[in-house]
């Protein structure tokens, strides 16, 4: 049976009740509350031909002359079990209220002359439940979609589509999972990815970047430690492997780990346990592992640098991530999404995409994947002033180490076209119509920039002396 749309903002409560004057009762204690809509019955079975209306809350009265409380709740239940019932009674019957409870009744209530206060607090509580409930069902719908495999891995080059299916099938099992590719081509989101649509996705998806963890730190780090068992360990911590526990550990760089550390971690692997720096405690430890590394780890095997069992171990599926180059016009697919997304973001018109910089985007090898293609498409989107982004606009970092600085700090649209126009002024040498020219925009517009920030002399000086 469908059930009730969580987005739906009305709170519809059903009052059964055979008694003429209770039933009024009730429903004034319900109409208390104008965003409450109100339906009154005085039997069951008059009850049960209105349920595809879908109530958030159903007051039944226990005694009903055609059928008895309990048997209505069944129905109910089997109906919608996310219907709330009620239950309104003449007498305190604790064991029968046990029962109701059991069948799923929400609550047992008394006729009692506080029955008013009762019955609101019921409700009250009962509508921010059911709006926790769909906030949760709105935010898990958020994180499904997010991360569902068309929305997160944008192409159609079967380099892609061949990704697509081992990542389905690492989520339809909990086969350790490894992931390798150059950096930028989105390992971690990967393994969100499959984490999120797995049977383990309501557990923690916790990431550790060996490559970034001191080689002191690294072992506390996984595995967590004891208070005092070293200098700085004010307190007992839990390791990556623990806050992992009924979920998904991303082994990040899983290359860059000492060997010291590889004996350690193998084990943990094997016998599915761990114990703590500065402990002799055995913890379980029950979580799925990812690892993903921009290494060859079989040529770090044959190097000596990484341990040939603890090679096997993490084998598992293997999932390679193409770099761009080796995807072809998804270079295109993918600055079109980057470009959208960055212009729907900031309020700005849509922009297309010349031909002349569709050939410029092509062409490039982009040794930083699709991390540098998300950053040269929402550069060009801030520069380019009209609704087409020419060749001009596209501007790679690999060769240019201005924009890789400018983009590494978060800062207004306003001031990265400040910067920007100020470096290539410099470039040509404080010529404006040339930098005007290269950037797409009008001379009027860099003069303005350049007087409001007080810096125009030496500019229009040039301008007139030639």
């Amino acid at each position: 049976m469908a059930r009730k749309d969580p987005n739906n903002s009305e709170f519809t409560v059903f009052v059964v009740e055979d008694d003429d004057w209770y039933r009024d009762l009730l429903s004034y204690v319900v109409s208390l509350n104008p965003e409450y809509q109100l339906k009154k019955f005085s039997s069951g079975s008059e009850l049960l031909k209105h349920l595809q209306e879908q109530p958030d809350v159903i007051t039944l009265d226990y005694k009903l002359p055609d059928m008895n409380g309990e048997d209505v709740l069944r129905q109910i239940k089997e109906f919608n079990p996310e219907i709330e019932v009620v239950i309104i009674s003449q007498q305190e019957k604790i064991d029968t209220a046990l029962d109701l409870i059991k069948l799923g009744a929400y609550d047992y209530i008394v006729k009692t002359p506080d029955i008013k206060e009762k019955l609101v607090n019921l409700l009250n509580n009962i509508r921010k439940a059911g709006k926790l409930r769909s906030r949760i069902t709105s935010l898990e719908k958020e994180v499904k979609n997010k991360y569902s495999f068309e929305n997160f891995l944008i192409g159609k080059s079967d380099a892609i589509q061949q990704v697509f299916t081992l990542m389905r099938k690492a989520a339809e099992t909990n086969i350790t999972v490894g992931v390798t590719g150059e950096t930028g081509t989105g390992k971690e989101v990967v393994a969100k990815a499959i984490h999120f649509n797995s049977r383990t996705k309501d557990g923690p998806f916790v990431a550790v970047n060996m490559a970034a963890i001191p080689r002191e730190l690294a072992e506390s780090e996984l595995f967590g430690h004891e208070k005092g068992s070293f200098t700085g360990a004010l307190a007992a911590r839990a390791g990556k492997f623990e806050e992992a526990t009924g979920g998904t550990l991303l082994l990040d760089e899983i290359g860059e780990m000492e060997l010291s550390l590889q004996s350690k971690l193998l084990r943990a692997l094997q016998e599915k346990e761990i114990t703590r720096v500065g402990s002799n405690k055995v913890i379980k430890i029950d979580c799925r592992i990812i690892a993903s590394t921009n290494k060859n780890l079989a040529e770090e095997v044959k190097n000596n640098r990484f341990r040939e069992d603890l090679y096997y171990r993490l084998l598992g599926l293997q999932i390679h991530l193409p770099p761009l180059r080796e995807r072809g016009n998804d270079v295109l697919i993918l600055a079109r999404h980057f470009i959208d997304e960055f212009c729907r973001e900031n309020g700005m018109e849509p922009k297309s995409i010349s031909t002349e910089a569709q050939e410029k985007l092509i062409s490039y090898p982009f040794p930083g994947n699709v991390r540098e293609l998300k950053s040269v498409a929402e550069l060009a989107a801030a520069m380019t002033h009209g609704d087409l982004i020419n060749a001009d606009n596209i501007v790679f970092q690999g060769s240019n180490n201005f924009l890789s600085d400018l983009l590494r700090e978060e800062t207004s649209l306003e001031e990265y076209e400040f910067r920007i126009i100020m470096y290539f002024l410099k470039k040509y040498h404080h010529d404006v119509l040339l930098v005007a020219h290269k950037l797409g925009i009008g001379k009027s517009t860099i003069y303005k920039l350049l007087k409001e920030k007080n810096i125009s002399n030496k500019i229009l000086a040039h301008q007139v002396s030639n």
